[in-house]
């Protein structure tokens, strides 16, 4: 009879693992894309930023709700749309009613570039998933929604703590 998973303890290093499985998945797919549209000088995360423009409302979205669709940094999100301003493939333009706020569009280059890697991320994903027959890939990506959610919400319902240092003796 051969040994499962249920039968190792928890911290047993031959039992499989949510956090290095989710990670190795993310960064391999994210190398295997990041090499397939290395030529157009976007980064999977800048291709990403296009997605939710494209899919956008028209009038675009704040800097703030483009990091959480992204379950992003915003410090990160600013940095790269800094560089995709520069490159003529988004606009920011000051929120019509917050003027903490930037609402941000993406440009006809940008909407051009998209539709061309949109492609090629499509043929990766239906690459990918082919390893799964047919009768399992919808349950599996519900499946991986599911767990994301769960992750996001243990990530918002966990506790803030801080390192408390104690006095040093003098």
């Amino acid at each position: 009879m051969e040994e499962t998973d249920d039968d190792l303890p928890p911290d047993n290093p031959g039992r499989k693992r949510l956090p290095p499985l989710l990670r190795r998945a993310w960064y391999s797919l994210n190398q295997a894309f990041r090499r397939r549209i290395a030529y157009s000088g976007l980064t999977p995360d800048q291709f990403t930023i296009l997605r939710q423009l494209n899919e956008a409302p028209v009038e675009g979205v704040t800097q703030r709700e483009l990091s959480i669709r992204m379950s992003s940094d915003p410090n990160t999100i600013a940095s790269l749309l800094d560089r995709m301003e520069k490159a003529d493939l988004v606009e920011r333009k000051p929120h019509e009613t917050d003027r903490r706020a930037h609402r941000v569009q993406v440009l006809e280059k940008g909407r051009k570039l998209y539709v061309e890697l949109r492609d090629i991320a499509l043929s990766l994903q239906t690459n990918v998933l082919e390893i799964l027959p047919d009768d399992r890939r919808a349950q599996f990506l519900t499946d991986l929604e599911v767990i994301a959610d769960a992750c996001l919400l243990a990530a918002k319902e966990a506790p803030q703590t801080t390192i408390i240092k104690k006095p040093s003796a003098e």
